[in-house]
């Protein structure tokens, strides 16, 4: 089949429909230099994926199709395949009667010769499309050049009878339009969706999905395409922006796949680099206490914006321990990043001294341990007010779970980065960038040190939580896999712990919610995928 596509593997960004039109326009140019018969840009290209309540605003909708007009301007000699927000109104009505569509427009030479509406509706886990768009009537199948194309959209190619229904009109070509968002596992499992559908029709499947990162959701690219066999005849690169090139039947080289570690760890990159850049800011600081997270979390800074845009604050007290102190300045030794040091014990005392009418008689508790992690949050959020920097948190998915964090404290920032990332997790990165380097990035010791989050003599992470591989377990086991409490002890884990943990899952979501957004990077996370009420008397133990 003599059919050569563009892929157009583009970073958009919600909202900017100027810039995501411009972005298109030049990729077309550049299709047409390189021979491309049709080039085809992701789900919902022009407006970014997901505009939320953006698509109830009239001139949000009407200016993305106005959009489609510069885009037919540059399709002469070759068909574009893209995403955009389709209105339909049924007569003169009010835009309240409008029905909305997540669709595919199909131009060539100027004209729009093709609109495809998104069949299957996702509502689950981070997805609420029902709440926005309207079913489509029937798949799309269109003619160009002799050969039969179907096209569809991201979810339709998760289901069969999109497909079926197109290779039952005749389709030798399927395309998908993808804003497919990242977690682990997921580009192996599409992969294989893509396979089977290839082999129940006997059709090319041509995969085009979104890169880059928009809010909690960051979306890794991995365009394909496959053969009529569910042989993978060409795949794109994951999280990278760019323009391939592919004529079908030519099988080019693949790929070394990521491993599941480096899947994480370039999707924090792209998904960390796209929410400074895309929200105005120029540099970012966080607080180095000299341990694991806070260590990771600078590290993944500086790779995705180098090194002059990371700032470090070293914020000791009286319990933070001298080798605590010697690791946080070592660490910013080795990334060679800004380091500044703002000792708190002498504002921790003033604040003492003005409770201390109302705590006499009272024995010292929490109360005070988390004055100090107040402090440093107060610190930060002055230095972000002062320079314009984002503050980004440092506390793990494992510590979010259980509560184990301070609120206006740790919790403080901009953007919580590691927080859907598992404490055993923390650690398989931290060797992972070590190894990967050559060199001790991240100190020694810093790996090995036994966890603390040091606001009072002697503390152990442990004093409150269980072993990490077990905790991360159990909360993967409730979270992910959403068990319930008897099932999770089926598994042979002690009932007192399972019930102590799934008690304070539960009776933390108050904190969760004051959160900054994190970024997903498992199947269930922290955010607008867990829809878990405050107030709740509903108990699974």
């Amino acid at each position: 089949m003599n059919l050569t596509i563009a892929i157009a593997q583009i970073n958009s960004t919600v909202g900017g429909l100027d810039e995501n039109t411009r972005k298109i326009c030049s990729f077309i140019v550049t299709a047409k230099k390189m021979g491309a018969d049709i080039v085809v840009f992701p789900e919902l290209a022009i407006t970014g994926y997901h505009p939320k309540d953006l698509l109830t605003k009239p001139g949000f909708i009407k200016k993305n199709i106005c959009c489609l007009e510069e885009i037919r301007k540059v399709s002469e000699g070759i068909c574009v395949i893209t995403g955009f927000v389709d209105a339909v109104a049924s007569s003169d009505c009010s835009f309240k009667d409008i029905k909305l569509y997540n669709a595919a427009a199909i131009i060539y030479n100027g004209e729009i010769i093709e609109t495809c509406h998104k069949t299957h509706l996702p509502n689950y886990d981070i997805f609420d499309e029902k709440r926005y768009f309207t079913r489509a009537e029937k798949p799309c199948v269109f003619r160009f050049r002799g050969v039969t194309i179907g096209v569809n959209i991201c979810e339709d190619v998760w289901f069969e009878d999109v497909c079926m229904f197109q290779r039952s009109k005749g389709a030798e070509v399927i395309i998908n339009l993808s804003a497919s968002p990242f977690n682990v596992g997921k580009i192996k499992q599409r992969v294989n969706v893509l396979s089977q559908r290839a082999i129940e029709n006997g059709v090319y499947l041509v995969y085009v999905n979104l890169v880059g990162g928009q809010d909690d959701l960051v979306f890794d690219g991995g365009s394909s395409v496959i053969n009529t066999k569910g042989e993978v005849e060409f795949e794109a690169p994951c999280f990278v922006e760019k323009l391939f090139l592919h004529t079908l039947g030519c099988e080019q080289p693949l790929l070394q796949s990521l491993s599941e570690v480096e899947e994480i760890y370039y999707a924090l990159l792209l998904a960390l680099k796209d929410y400074v850049v895309k929200n105005g800011f120029m540099k970012v600081i966080l607080g180095l206490s000299g341990g694991i997270d806070s260590a990771l979390t600078a590290v993944l800074c500086v790779d995705a914006l180098g090194r002059e845009n990371v700032i470090g604050v070293s914020m000791p007290s009286h319990i933070t321990s001298k080798e605590s102190k010697e690791d946080a300045y070592m660490l910013t030794q080795n990334l060679g990043i800004v380091y500044k040091e703002i000792p708190i014990e002498r504002i921790f005392k003033r604040y003492l001294q003005a409770l201390e009418t109302v705590f006499a008689g009272t024995v010292e508790n929490v109360a005070e341990e988390n004055i100090q992690a107040r402090i440093r949050g107060n610190l930060l959020m002055a230095l972000s007010n002062k320079f314009g920097y984002l503050v980004v948190t440092t506390g793990n998915k494992s510590e979010l779970a259980v509560g184990y964090a301070t609120l206006y404290g740790d919790m403080a920032g901009g953007l919580a980065l590691i927080s859907d990332v598992p404490k055993t997790w923390v650690y398989r990165l931290a060797e992972y960038i070590n190894h990967a380097a050559g060199c001790t990035r991240i100190p020694s010791r810093i790996i090995l040190k036994e966890p603390s989050a040091e606001l009072r003599e002697g503390q152990k992470d442990t004093d409150s939580l269980p072993p990490y591989p077990v905790l991360d377990l159990i909360l993967k086991s409730y979270i992910e896999e959403n068990k319930s409490v008897k099932e999770i002890i089926a598994k042979g884990y002690d009932q007192k712990l399972v019930q102590e943990i799934i008690w304070q899952v539960d009776h933390n979501e108050y904190k969760r919610k004051q959160s900054p957004p994190g970024i997903k990077v498992t199947t269930k996370a922290f955010g607008t995928g867990r829809r878990m009420p405050i107030t709740n008397r509903y108990s699974d133990l």
